[in-house]
């Protein structure tokens, strides 16, 4: 048999016994996940508000994708401690090193496997996860909570910075993102913090790529404080770089929103002038966190040759500290990231990089 094929057998009886213990890991975490959230939650809307079951299953597999997409890598973790700590067991690791197999060869198919798994996360994350998250939030608000679908927004606040200086802000008492329409109007113009003029209008409207004010007024706002009328106006330009969409959009929440659509919020708020930190971090963590599948199953595969003896319980009990501690250093980094002493992406990337370097470590004292 050629060399070739016997790796060829040998990538394919790792994949076989990586996949059952997969699915175990993925059926696991996600009853954990839902056992402390979703299941409760469902009970509350069944008994205390008498929402109907349909309705509440609909909740239910709306949630489903978020909670699966979190359960990939620990999952990937499990799997590869598992299978590797039932290899090095029955001493057929030991014999593949024997016969000139290293242990990194032997890593090949838990790394591309992984792989596999992190483009798969990424994929739904982009897709499943934000439509079925947007259509958990529009469930509850128009069919547990009885609301209302809004046909217009209500006092929007826009604010415009440049070097910790405030230039403006625009308080629109309507707006109606569908036909591009405002209602009640205002405008103040700072001038070196000092409030200086402010503009009315009792409509505002979108055409041609550019916001007009009609039936307007200016007040001139003096060194002591007094409001001094300056003109009337029939119809003036307003000086807005955003469309009636994306003024629209600024009302979903960042997990109903796919990473280009995260992007665009960045971009809004960065024309507001406010602190767009926290979405620059989530935006990183969105790329970030599908790869925790490869980092993971690596150093789940070099615990799992240390610990031959492990049994499922004791190996499912060291996946939940590990995924427990990479997901503490997560929410560190994260928090040094949006108090401003960490950059997003390094923040957002800092778990992978622990992490592989300590499987690295371990995968090479199992290639010893």
């Amino acid at each position: 048999m050629s060399l070739g094929r016997r790796f060829g057998l040998l990538d394919r009886y790792i994949r076989k016994e990586l996949s059952s213990t997969f699915i175990f890991g993925v059926m696991a975490f996600t009853m954990i996940f839902i056992a402390g959230d979703l299941l409760f939650q469902a009970a509350s809307l069944l008994i205390e508000k008498k929402i109907p079951l349909g309705v509440v299953m609909r909740l239910f597999l709306y949630r489903l994708p978020e909670v699966i997409s979190l359960t990939l890598p620990m999952a990937s973790l499990l799997s590869s401690l598992l299978s590797f700590s039932r290899l090095s067991g029955n001493s057929e690791i030991v014999a593949l090193k024997a016969a000139g197999v290293p242990f990194y060869r032997i890593l090949r198919p838990v790394v591309l496997a992984s792989v596999f798994i992190g483009i798969v996360t990424m994929v739904g994350a982009e897709t499943i996860v934000p439509f079925a998250n947007r259509a958990a939030e529009n469930l509850m608000k128009y069919e547990v909570l009885k609301e209302k679908p809004a046909a217009f927004m209500a006092k929007v606040f826009l604010k415009e910075e440049s070097g910790g200086n405030l230039n403006r802000v625009i308080y629109l008492g309507e707006l109606r993102p569908e036909d591009g329409t405002m209602k009640s109007v205002v405008v103040q113009e700072f001038e070196q913090g000092r409030l200086a003029r402010i503009s009315t209008a009792d409509r505002g409207v979108w055409r041609e790529g550019e916001w007009w004010l009609e039936q307007g007024q200016v007040f001139e706002v003096t060194v002591d404080g007094k409001v001094l009328p300056l003109f009337q106006f029939e119809r003036q330009k307003l000086q807005l770089k955003l469309t009636p969409t994306q003024v629209g959009q600024a009302s979903r929440k960042p997990q109903e929103m796919s990473s280009m659509e995260l992007l665009g919020r960045i971009a809004l708020l960065e024309k507001e002038g406010k602190d767009y930190t926290p979405l620059w971090v989530m935006f990183h963590l969105r790329l970030a966190v599908p790869w925790a599948s490869v980092v993971l199953s690596i150093l789940g595969a070099s615990l799992g040759v240390r610990s031959s003896r492990a049994g499922p319980g004791i190996g499912f009990g060291v996946s939940v500290l590990v995924v427990f501690a990479y997901y503490v250093t997560m929410s560190f980094g994260r928090a040094l990231a949006e108090a401003g002493i960490l950059q997003p992406v390094l923040a957002a990337w800092m778990p992978n990089i622990l992490f592989l370097l300590v499987g690295g470590w371990f995968a090479h004292r199992a290639n010893g």
